[in-house]
């Protein structure tokens, strides 16, 4: 069983792991930064941990792409793989924490205003104080109940906010941090009640624009978004619209509907508009990462065993 792992981010102790886990499970692995580095012998290989889409749509061979994402809608294209029975996974749940983390982050800096004295000291001036906001007896709606859904709901919860609304296809959710569960078909009568909706949503077909003009219309007068899931969800132009009127005090996005943002995108002008490089995630947090390369080995030792593996998508529901 020959593995391939593609990564320019692991330390020597990851490696280390996942050869001893490799040859638990039965297999032999190399380690390589980049796809193209990949040794001839080894394109035939049964496993990649890492982005190989290249060696996805050329062999057959592969039987198993592990990607660290958690995100997968890249992956879901036809022509993707050669083999159309090769099994994905990601990594979800490792991104909860450093995910939250940063909504926490950009949520203080939208209703602290730091953007705005931030500004000032780049200039060198000591502005005067203005209207804040907090955290504190707000409603949070929380679409998407996922890993980072709850690990936001929980640090959230610190904060006192009145109250925190989990939203869902199912409606079920165990977490007991959020004060509520809902359905997804509900969003329409929760919106009005919401101060601050962070979206955690993966890209399907259902949760393309599922925050439109009329949806952000429902909001209140002067609330927040922050959107770490997919730019496909959202609606930019209605967004940037209800930041410019001031529908909405303030938005946070981490992720678009093209990636990179182009630079001649009006979202670059937009007022009160917290904008950064989809870098809530990846892999630049050392938990992360060290949850990441043991989602992989605890998998790798199923995979060895033949039993079923944990975070295997769905190719209809996208996740």
């Amino acid at each position: 069983m020959k593995i391939v792992v593609i990564s320019s981010m692991l330390k020597d102790a990851h490696k280390e792991l996942i050869r001893k886990t490799a040859q638990e499970a039965g297999g032999t692995v190399i380690f390589v930064e980049r796809e193209e580095d990949i040794p001839d012998d080894q394109k035939d290989c049964e496993i990649i941990y890492g982005f190989g889409m290249e060696t996805a749509r050329a062999s057959k061979a592969l039987k198993w792409l592990s990607v660290p994402s958690a995100g997968v809608d890249y992956l879901l294209k036809p022509g993707t793989f050669a083999n159309e029975d090769c099994i994905i996974t990601n990594s979800s749940g490792s991104y909860g924490v450093t995910i939250a983390e940063h909504i926490i982050g950009v949520t203080l800096v939208m209703m602290r205003k730091l953007d705005v004295f931030q500004r000032s000291s780049d200039k060198a001036v000591w502005s005067k104080p203005v209207p804040q906001r907090s955290i504190k007896d707000s409603r949070i709606l929380v679409l998407g109940t996922g890993d980072i859904g709850c690990c936001f709901a929980k640090r959230a919860k610190a904060f006192e906010p009145l109250c925190i609304t989990g939203v869902c296809r199912s409606g079920i959710c165990e977490d007991p941090s959020f004060d509520s569960i809902r359905k997804t078909e509900e969003l329409d009568q929760l919106l009005p009640e919401t101060d601050l909706l962070v979206m955690c949503l993966p890209d399907t077909p259902s949760t393309r624009d599922i925050l439109s003009a009329e949806r952000i219309s429902l909001m209140p007068d002067g609330a927040y978004v922050v959107n770490v899931g997919r730019g496909s969800a959202i609606d930019e132009d209605a967004l940037a619209d209800a930041l410019v009127s001031g529908k909405l005090a303030g938005a946070a996005l981490d992720v678009f509907k093209t990636e990179p943002l182009p630079q001649n995108s009006r979202l670059w002008n937009t007022p009160n508009l917290v904008i950064t490089p989809h870098v809530a995630g990846n892999l630049t947090l050392e938990h992360t990462l060290n949850v990441n390369v043991e989602l992989f080995c605890e998998n790798l030792i199923k995979y060895g065993k033949g039993l079923p593996l944990n975070n295997v998508i769905d190719r209809e529901k996208g996740y």
